[in-house]
């Protein structure tokens, strides 16, 4: 029976070596997500709080919820046409044409998509050949560099600092800008960082991309979780329009993130190329959420200026509770993260949060998971209960204790 096992073991380790071999060694080189590791063995305990899953706390408004089930009911559950539904596109114009002065034509210039990540994915397959070079800012969403580089492309970090309220500055982009530079893709308000560009700071940045022709990708879906600032969306900026691919969602800002709904609006020839890719490998987003999204766009703000109101106040929170612990906190003006600094505790942010996971059942995301910018920070949501938030800070401040 033992021999028996054993060469079973050896017969799946010789087929394993095989299979490996098979496999894309672009996907063999990157790593897995930073922050699954943590919640997959937070998922395994017992009492832990948790301030690491950048998901809403909120249910999905019920006027919204009510239209998804209606459509099942009235409007049947059969694909879309595949670019999305024509009054879907038609409502997404009219919100960025009212919100943000932007342009864009529903029949050529907008795509719905799978969750905004689908969306970053074929327009960085749309855009990339071989030896060409993506610029990455850092602190960055986990899926940029991983994604232009299966694409195959080169990616470049481009660091931004504390100092510069983790925003991204002109001069460090030029520094980074070589002959091989096809686009930049960021992600503003910013995850994990919470910061924002200001319209000065983007024009100074847009200047440095049209001198040097470079395509931008704008992640913007925290683009309504702003507090005490308004957002500028750098495709509004004379010249930009033509060379920037805007990317939101409903996920964030409706609190919809199981709908995986998105959506990418560009110039015709990127979005023409975009929708070959994603005839291929998708045939439709959701239908259910895409009737959804329309309610949300047309009856749902009342919904999310409530909650606005809300991560304002679990924003200062957890900024202050921070603070009031010895950490130095950074002020996010977007989305629902902080980003605190614990470099001074001697730990890396991988070992801090590995130990305050073990010790206090705090669960908390390294700065180290969104690049080499993120060492010395951890990145903590607050889209969770101002409840939850204190009993972590409070957790936090017994680990630190211990140091």
């Amino acid at each position: 029976m033992f021999a028996e096992y054993v060469f079973m073991i050896k017969k799946r380790k010789v087929a394993g070596l095989m299979i490996k071999k098979m496999l894309n060694q672009r996907v063999q080189d990157i790593k897995p997500s930073g922050i699954r590791k943590f919640f997959d063995i937070a998922a395994t305990m017992e009492g832990v709080v948790s301030l690491g899953i950048g998901e809403p706390d909120f249910p999905t408004p019920a006027n919204i919820l009510q239209a998804g089930i209606d459509s099942m009911r009235e409007r049947g559950t059969a694909y879309t046409a595949n670019v999305g539904l024509v009054e879907l596109r038609q409502a997404i114009s009219r919100y960025l044409a009212n919100r943000f002065k932007l342009e864009y034509d529903p029949e050529e210039q907008i795509l719905v998509t799978v969750g905004a990540s689908e969306a970053v994915d074929i327009a960085l397959r749309a855009i990339v050949s071989p030896g060409d070079e993506v610029l990455v800012p850092e602190p960055t969403y986990v899926s940029y560099g991983p994604t232009a580089y299966m694409a195959g492309a080169k990616v470049v970090p481009v660091p931004t600092f504390e100092k510069d309220n983790f925003r991204l500055t002109a001069d460090v982009i030029k520094e980074r800008i070589t002959p091989k530079t096809k686009a930049i893709i960021f992600c503003y308000p910013n995850n994990p960082t919470g910061a924002v560009m200001e319209e000065q700071d983007l024009k100074e940045i847009a200047e440095v991309l049209r001198q040097h022709d470079i395509l931008v990708i704008s992640d913007e879906v925290y683009a309504e979780l702003v507090y005490g600032i308004k957002h500028t969306s750098i495709a509004s900026l004379p010249g930009m329009a033509e060379r920037t691919l805007l990317i939101s969602g409903f996920s964030k800002a409706f609190s919809m993130t199981g709908w995986r709904l998105g959506y990418a609006c560009g110039p015709n020839e990127l979005i023409g190329a975009m929708k070959k890719i994603h005839q291929y490998v998708i045939m439709c987003a959701p239908t259910t959420a895409q009737w959804a999204a329309i309610e949300a766009l047309e009856n749902g703000w009342d919904a999310v200026r409530e909650m606005v109101v809300e991560y304002d106040k679990r924003r200062k929170v957890i900024v202050n509770g921070f603070r009031a612990l010895g950490l130095s906190c950074f002020e996010p003006q977007g989305a629902f993260y902080c980003f605190p600094r614990i470099s001074d505790t001697g730990l890396s942010s991988d070992e801090f949060a590995n130990r305050l996971l073990e010790a206090e059942k705090v669960a908390v995301v390294p700065g180290s998971a969104f690049g080499d910018s993120g060492e010395g920070f951890i990145r903590c949501s607050y889209a969770y209960s101002i409840a939850d938030i204190q009993e972590a800070l409070r957790r936090i401040g017994s680990f630190l204790d211990t140091l």
